[in-house]
């Protein structure tokens, strides 16, 4: 395990902002994330656990306390027969590729979500009709304790965007997942095709965090943003996207709190003028208040 002290967090998360982490300790192992929950409590410090930061906001205040990685250090898998078992750090788009390499279908809609097999599973990640909760079988976590035990999918409550583990200590090591035999090459076309629209529709090239806001009920958030009035708004280097609303993006030179004030400005002006709830989809890290 890496322990690495005054770490800035804008080294860490896609929308390239944050401050400087007390510690950040990145793990390679089930018993180094152990040993860092155990490093957290005998510090007597709060702890954060982040994967590759895909969908992270940290505040430009330093983070007085543990920041703990589960990323590239734990990115092992295994593929047997249309079982699929990954450590939670394991890139959720290279996972993607290489079960199309293997022929097996059921995760084509991941190809371009930037973030973790762990984070996935803690957001219930998904995209263009495909979400994690179709495809999961068995979720390996750690509580707080230092526990290691194995949970089902009717034990994950996950629902749009969310899982049990938004509200409660445990933590993501590997998750197993069931896919169904394909035509590689049809796969492979498929994820192909998902990645061009994302490229024709996305603001791919800005540091972002992808979709800001969760789908409302009924509605399409970028629609209204758009409808709003608010495509291209900005707060100092922070911007909503003009090719897609959806998107708060870091034109460069934003600051996490430019960032947070255009993600309230947005909700705030969407509320006046339509009475719809926008909910951030990104985890807010270090603010004094919250939505």
């Amino acid at each position: 395990m890496q322990i690495i002290e005054n770490e800035p967090m804008s080294n860490h998360t896609t929308f390239k902002v944050g401050g400087e982490a007390r510690y950040y300790l990145i793990t390679e192992s089930f018993a180094d994330v152990k040993a860092a929950l155990e490093y957290a409590e005998n510090m007597s410090l709060p702890y954060y656990i982040v994967g590759r930061g895909s969908n992270l906001l940290f505040s430009d205040k330093p983070y007085e306390g543990v920041v703990i990685e589960i990323g590239s250090g734990l990115s092992e898998f295994n593929i047997t027969g249309t079982t699929v078992e990954a450590f939670a750090g394991v890139s959720l788009s290279s996972l993607a590729k290489k079960t199309a390499d293997a022929g097996l279908t059921g995760l084509e809609f991941a190809a371009g979500i930037p973030g973790t097999v762990g984070g996935a599973v803690v957001m219930n990640a998904g995209a263009y009709d495909g979400q994690i909760k179709d495809v999961i079988k068995e979720v390996t976590v750690i509580s707080e304790e230092g526990d290691i035990y194995m949970l089902e999918p009717d034990e994950l409550n996950l629902s749009y965007r969310h899982s049990i583990f938004q509200e409660n200590d445990e933590i993501v090591l590997s998750a197993m997942f069931e896919l169904q035999p394909g035509n590689k090459e049809e796969i492979t076309a498929k994820i192909k095709e998902l990645n061009n629209k994302r490229k024709e529709k996305q603001p791919l090239e800005y540091p972002s965090a992808g979709s800001t806001f969760k789908r409302p009920e009924g509605y399409f958030a970028g629609k209204l943003i758009q409808d709003a009035g608010l495509r291209g708004y900005s707060i100092g280097g922070a911007q909503v996207s003009e090719k897609h609303c959806g998107f708060v993006i870091n034109k460069g030179d934003a600051t996490a709190d430019d960032i947070y004030n255009l993600i309230q400005h947005v909700s705030s002006v969407v509320h006046d003028k339509f009475g719809v709830e926008l909910e951030p989809e990104v985890r807010m890290v270090g603010f004094d208040n919250s939505f």
